[in-house]
């Protein structure tokens, strides 16, 4: 028991009994004997799932008393709507501890804001993987709700214009009339024209310039192109989601912030006015 044993600082404990846990471990190359099984029922009920052991040298018997009193070694993330992948990904990856962070089985804008708790012995793959089974779960229950079944091609153009809702409203309120304001522009194919388009990637937090409307030849800049662009800007809420599916039934074609909220126009002549505050 006093014998020296190496091990990750990190390890995956699984649930079921006793002999369960050793036989896993055994696979796992620990070296720990069916014998040590009664000594680790004398200290207690080991933990299950990710635990921290808070080294990687210790005796056996430090090791299992370790497993039943390791805490929990989870990372919280929270992805907050409004934000790109750029900032989400370098979050996730300072973290988890690692250099960097690129989930490429994730669609751009698909991941679903909510605070997640992500075990610190997750490889970038493994992150990659849950968070897109958990973003998809979320996703499926919307549009099951909604139509009745999952079409990603048909809910991914919703998520494209959803992302330009949530970085434009200014409250869950103005959501579905900002969605109407798009659906009438396209409409009457007059380009969108909306800042918060161009604040996609590592431009979240940029403030929009002319240099900037004028030099950016990506199809996020709806002032340059009609409709909307390939990608969703950033991830958005199930209200952003939801406006953009059943926008508000209006003929307003401009939006102006003022105060802090939203003056709505049909016409160019009373969007003038609202800028200058008349």
């Amino acid at each position: 028991m006093i014998q020296p044993i190496n091990i990750k600082r990190i390890i995956y404990i699984p649930k079921g009994n006793v002999n369960y846990i050793i036989k896993k471990l055994q696979n796992d190359g620990i070296d720990i004997t069916n014998f040590d099984k009664y000594t680790l029922l004398l200290l207690g009920k080991p933990q299950s799932g990710w635990i921290d052991l808070k080294s990687r040298k210790m005796t056996k018997f430090d090791f299992l008393n370790k497993l039943t009193k390791s805490k929990a070694a989870l990372r919280k993330i929270t992805i907050i709507p409004g934000e790109t992948d750029y900032f989400i990904y370098k979050e996730i990856a300072k973290k988890m501890g690692f250099n960097d962070l690129k989930c490429n089985n994730i669609p751009q804008g698909f991941l679903y804001p909510n605070t997640y708790y992500l075990p610190y012995g997750f490889n970038q793959k493994e992150v990659c993987d849950y968070l897109f089974k958990v973003s998809l779960a979320e996703h499926k229950q919307i549009s099951y709700k909604i139509f009745g079944k999952w079409n990603f091609k048909k809910y991914y153009k919703y998520l494209i214009l959803a992302s330009i809702i949530q970085k434009e409203a200014g409250s869950k309120k103005e959501m579905k009339l900002i969605s109407s304001v798009i659906y009438n522009r396209i409409k009457k194919h007059i380009k969108l024209q909306m800042d918060g388009s161009l604040n996609y990637g590592k431009y979240s937090h940029t403030k929009v310039t002319p240099e900037m409307i004028k030099n950016d030849n990506t199809k996020f800049n709806t002032y340059k192109y009609y409709g909307l662009p390939n990608k969703p800007v950033c991830v958005s809420s199930q209200n952003a989601i939801i406006a953009a599916i059943f926008p508000a039934h209006t003929k307003y074609l401009y939006f102006v912030r003022v105060h802090g909220k939203h003056k709505f126009a049909t016409t160019y002549k009373q969007h003038l006015k609202n800028i200058r505050g008349d």
